[in-house]
């Protein structure tokens, strides 16, 4: 491929780091009002290794591919949903879960002021406006469902169904007043290990109507059964739900959420 014909990707430098609950850090990084515009709402990261303050970035082709650099570059791809971006002050947010081992989890950890990061292309959530809505997913979903709270409109019913480990990874998720949050407690229950999500899904009866939209993100495991559930059961169609693995237990952690 001539490398002539590629750009260069959009490279972002942390600007702050919080920690939200204890296994969520977030993160604000700015770049320029371009690249924080494009940010979203599914960000593909490119991140660089702990400490490599000047990595060997790839590049992006008039295609869309990525153009990696010849032998080792110790850049890895992951996937994350911004929690939220500003095109104006050229910044943007997005939460990592800590109790993860890959490279994202990992970087975030030890992210400081100053160090980098980048972009390599976006895409959509997979939502559809609707009445009513079920929105299914752990901790690596909240930035997500916390967007599509925010972007539905005051008349959307229905109930969202976050797992997390405890009370104390719990954070504020605005919603529609006919929207219910309802949090599911794992306890000691590893990450992945809990059919938590699946059996509250399962315990539902099917909305009525046919204004009806199911969106679902946790441990790909988790996804399938929920999946299987409301095709089979709730008898939705394609253009019905969204469900997708964010991450699958046994492999380090690279959450779209």
């Amino acid at each position: 491929m001539d490398a002539l014909a590629a750009r260069p990707v959009d490279v972002l430098t942390v600007a702050s780091v919080t920690d939200v609950t204890p296994t969520v850090r977030r993160v604000l990084l700015r770049g320029t009002p371009e690249a924080a515009a494009a940010a979203g709402p599914t960000v593909h990261l490119l991140v660089p290794r702990v400490g490599d303050t000047d990595p060997q970035w790839p590049a992006i082709a008039r295609d869309g591919r990525i153009v990696w650099p010849q032998g080792s570059h110790g850049v890895s791809l992951r996937s994350y949903t911004a929690r939220r971006q500003d095109p104006q002050a050229g910044t943007v947010e997005i939460d990592f879960v800590l109790h993860g081992t890959g490279p994202a989890a990992a970087w975030a950890a030890a992210a400081e002021e100053g160090a980098p990061l980048a972009f390599a292309g976006s895409a959509p959530l997979g939502e559809r406006p609707a009445g009513t809505v079920l929105l299914a997913g752990d901790e690596t979903a909240l930035p997500a469902i916390s967007r599509l709270l925010a972007a539905a409109p005051p008349s959307t019913r229905g109930l969202a169904l976050v797992e997390v480990a405890g009370p104390e990874e719990e954070q504020p998720l605005p919603a529609p007043d006919g929207v219910e949050v309802r949090w599911l407690h794992r306890g000691g229950t590893p990450p992945g290990e809990s059919t938590l999500l699946a059996d509250a899904v399962a315990a539902l009866d099917r909305p009525e109507g046919e204004d009806l939209f199911a969106w679902v993100a946790a441990e790909s495991a988790a996804v399938r059964t929920v999946r299987a559930d409301l095709r089979g059961r709730w008898g939705l169609g394609r253009a019905q739900h969204h469900a997708i693995g964010y991450w699958r237990r046994g492999r380090a952690m690279s959450p779209s959420g």
